[in-house]
């Protein structure tokens, strides 16, 4: 046996040499052939499963399958478990133009039923074959196939004008050797001629194989959207228990959900200024609306008569109501003393005008009370020294002198501003430890792990002097500071807290200014809120007509109905 420029001689005899040759060349071509697909299906695997979005994914799957075995036509079926049908995903056609399902044209035909009326299968369809038998059909020609109806190829054939030959149908098979849906391959063209040609079957089992690296990337972008519609399920669900345990918070958490919304979308777009070069991704949009969901988590646990006190003197009930009485028996016990006087002196009555100045003294007295009640205002010294006043005043009750006011009544009553005691405030504000704590808990994934940052920051102020852990301007990311003033905004506005009116457009914008001037809010974003007209877009959508007033932002008139 003899060798000469690179060509073995397998035999003395030229015939034989050259049929061997040949053999072995058809060997080492397909060997390369077979390689080469090889390199191409694991290509094509690692793109699926890069993508995340699903129509994207579906359409990639009918166009890499088509590339891979130069189809003319593609369609892609999904199972339909509770149905028990083939839903149409993917229709694809390069000769008709025809590019539908996905981030393409809607997909209006009936879907393929894999159980007849009669409850037997439908093993006429191919495709609902392919699904219930999960075996790969190659058909040379579907007009000469036995043992299937293409009757409605067929009629599409006619309509069209286009001529439907040969077919694949495979299988998709996940992990889990489920079957979730079928690939049909129509008209596979010859890379060197055009013709239509069958479906070589050497190349079944890698697009077989493709098929169920194609079921696979669909369950795991399910899996993926699944999980986000439980998250946003939980968040929701959350969000509802705080709305029913106190609806103005569940009102408050949805409206900071969608200003942070846009004013990250103003950022986004933003094309010059502060922001020009400040871009969320998709990911981080997510991140920030699911913390400003979350903002207020911990108020699950917060009462709801500190929660919602409304009067200085509320606590499950407001308590003026048992002042009141108390007022009523101050009168009758003056009427009873001046009376009594009356008799001493040797008169038979107290005189009226005498009676009815008492009676007068002390309902100025209780319309004093119920008007600092309120909160409304700032109570002045000369309020707090007169309410100290009044609860030394006693009445008779059981043969005992009792207090007008209580400690308790007397410390509630002097607050200053709001409705709240100091100790209440630390109530409320430690809604944010325990929003922290909940949501640390939490297995946030990767692409959501600062949540508990972004919404455990939100009160957290550029001078330090916020809470819970006084961070200071370089500590705190720019998404605390947008929900931070999404919060502060938002509450300024509110017009449905039981404790209070809720401000003229042009008071909490003044407000606004003071926050910012002192360092407790971002300034730029501030800015941006006015000059990208997120102001009154938010009022004529949240503010009553009361509320939507002009107001001025650092010495400039600007107009609400702009």
């Amino acid at each position: 046996m003899n060798s000469s420029a690179g060509q073995r001689e397998f035999s003395s005899d030229p015939a034989i040499n050259n049929l061997l040759a040949s053999v072995v060349s058809d060997v080492r071509s397909f060997a390369e052939t077979q390689v080469a697909h090889v390199h191409e299906l694991v290509k094509i695997g690692l793109a699926l499963s890069a993508e995340k979005n699903l129509e994207i994914l579906l359409e990639m799957i009918v166009s890499e399958a088509r590339r891979f075995t130069h189809a003319d036509g593609g369609t892609l079926y999904i199972k339909d478990e509770e149905e028990g049908s083939l839903a149409f995903s993917i229709v694809q056609n390069d000769s008709l133009k025809v590019r539908m399902g996905g981030t393409g044209e809607q997909i209006t035909w009936p879907s393929v039923q894999l159980i007849n009326k009669d409850g037997s299968e439908n093993r006429k369809n191919v495709s609902a074959f392919c699904a219930l038998s999960g075996k790969a059909i190659n058909i040379p020609d579907v007009y000469d196939a036995k043992g299937f109806d293409f009757q409605g190829t067929k009629d599409f054939d006619k309509t069209t004008g286009y001529r439907s030959q040969s077919m694949l149908v495979i299988p998709m098979r996940d992990h889990e050797d489920e079957i979730i849906g079928v690939l049909q391959l129509l008209n596979a063209m010859d890379r060197n001629t055009g013709q239509v040609v069958e479906f070589p079957e050497n190349e079944i089992e890698i697009i077989t194989s493709l098929a169920s690296q194609a079921a696979i990337a669909i369950n795991n972008v399910r899996l993926i959207r699944g999980l986000e519609e439980l998250l946003n399920s939980f968040v929701a669900s959350i969000a509802a228990a705080i709305d029913d345990k106190s609806p103005y918070t569940g009102g408050h958490i949805e409206r900071v959900a969608e200003l942070t919304e846009e004013i990250v979308g103003v950022i986004n777009r933003a094309e010059s200024g502060k922001f020009k070069d400040t871009v969320l991704n998709p990911d981080e949009v997510k991140e920030i609306k699911l913390a400003a969901w979350m903002h207020d988590v911990g108020k699950i646990s917060t009462p709801e008569y500190v929660v919602d006190k409304s009067t200085k003197l509320e606590t499950i009930f407001d308590r003026i109501a048992i002042v009141k009485p108390r007022i009523e028996l101050l009168k009758k016990d003056a009427e009873i003393r001046l009376l009594r006087e009356a008799l001493a002196a040797g008169k038979g009555t107290a005189p009226e005008d005498a009676i009815d100045a008492e009676k007068k003294k002390y309902e100025e007295y209780g319309s004093f009370l119920e008007k600092v009640n309120i909160g409304g205002e700032f109570l002045k010294d000369d309020s707090v020294d007169k309410i100290k006043e009044l609860a030394g005043l006693g009445y008779e009750l059981g043969g005992k002198t009792m207090p007008l006011l209580n400690e308790d009544e007397v410390k509630n009553l002097t607050i200053r501003k709001g409705t709240l005691t100091e100790d209440e405030r630390q109530v409320i504000n430690n809604h944010v430890n325990v929003g922290i704590k909940m949501l640390t808990s939490l297995p946030f994934p990767r692409k959501l792990r600062q949540v508990p940052l972004y919404a455990g920051a939100h009160h957290e102020k550029l001078d330090g002097s916020g809470y819970p852990n006084h961070l200071k301007e370089e500590a705190i990311p720019l998404q605390a500071r947008i929900l931070a003033v999404a919060d502060v905004f938002e509450a300024l506005t509110a017009a449905d807290r039981p404790y209070k009116e809720g401000k003229r457009l042009s008071e909490s914008m003044r407000i606004l200014g003071f926050m910012e001037k002192d360092r407790h809010l971002d300034s730029d974003l501030c800015d941006l809120l006015v000059e990208s007209g997120l102001i009154q877009k938010y009022a004529k959508k949240h503010l009553s007509e009361r509320q939507q007033d002009d107001f001025e932002w650092k010495g400039e008139k600007k107009l609400i109905n702009c």
